[in-house]
């Protein structure tokens, strides 16, 4: 056993475990999140009864659901990013003028995480929302923090997470991702060509400071039908990469 799997505390990971379960099924009883945790009914129920007594869950007809007191601890953490209040009114802005779904994202270990999400006309929903951790080889806005770590992190992290396969145009050989992140390099950019989700792509580009510290990334999610290589290559990028810039330039100056 390592020093950091003594130090984990089983209680704490199992109440975790039940918020994350609760999160994505909207609401669960105690026989169905004690079966998908595999745990019995009596640890099911004394967990969602302490967190029920301090607001953390609430219970509906004999189901539980989130509390309402996450938007608080949410907001918290989300204000601490001084990009989410620079970057709302372009990230706005830009769904307007391209009628799509944009979205913010900041690295938080070896995930990404969306700080905000906006949606013009024609946006198709996804899977993702605020709040939404990502794997950040996968995604537009994964690459383009990827691209500008040093040498050292981004070995750190092929080795740590790898390049699971999401769907089949997942770039998943390692060689061919150090390219691909080049290419992001060099072009200012970066394209998600459906690796993550079959039908939909993205453009995406960093957002950096004047000293070179990438704070995240922005990027425009478009179902293929409605997005050509021109697009994604010549029109798209330009948008994005002026929305980037002027995110970084408010964040370093507000």
């Amino acid at each position: 056993m390592t020093a950091h799997e003594s130090e984990r505390i089983q209680s704490v990971e199992t109440a975790f475990e039940i918020l994350d379960y609760l999160q994505h099924n909207e609401e669960a009883g105690v026989t169905e999140i004690a079966d998908a945790l595999s745990v019995s009914k009596s640890t099911a129920h004394g967990h969602l009864s302490t967190m029920e007594s301090i607001g953390h869950v609430v219970k509906v007809d004999g189901t539980y659901r989130v509390g309402l007191s996450f938007l608080e601890l949410g907001h918290h953490a989300r204000s601490r990013y001084n990009l989410y209040e620079s970057a709302k009114a372009e990230a706005d802005q830009l769904a307007e003028m391209t009628g799509e779904r944009c979205q913010i994202m900041v690295p938080e270990g070896h995930h990404g995480v969306y700080i905000y999400q906006t949606a013009g006309e024609q946006a198709v929903r996804t899977d993702s929302h605020i709040g939404s951790t990502v794997d950040l080889h996968c995604t537009a806005v994964g690459k383009c923090y990827l691209a500008n770590l040093p040498e050292d992190e981004l070995e750190a992290y092929l080795d740590d997470v790898g390049l699971a396969e999401q769907t089949e145009h997942t770039i998943t050989d390692r060689e061919a991702f150090r390219d691909e992140l080049e290419t992001v390099r060099q072009q200012g950019y970066a394209l998600n060509r459906e690796e993550r989700i079959i039908g939909m792509r993205a453009v995406g580009a960093p957002i950096v400071t004047d000293q070179n510290d990438v704070l995240g990334a922005i990027s425009v999610s478009v179902p293929t039908t409605r997005i050509d290589d021109r697009a994604a290559e010549d029109e798209l990028p330009k948008q994005v990469q002026r929305s980037a810039r002027v995110i970084a330039i408010r964040t370093t100056y507000s």
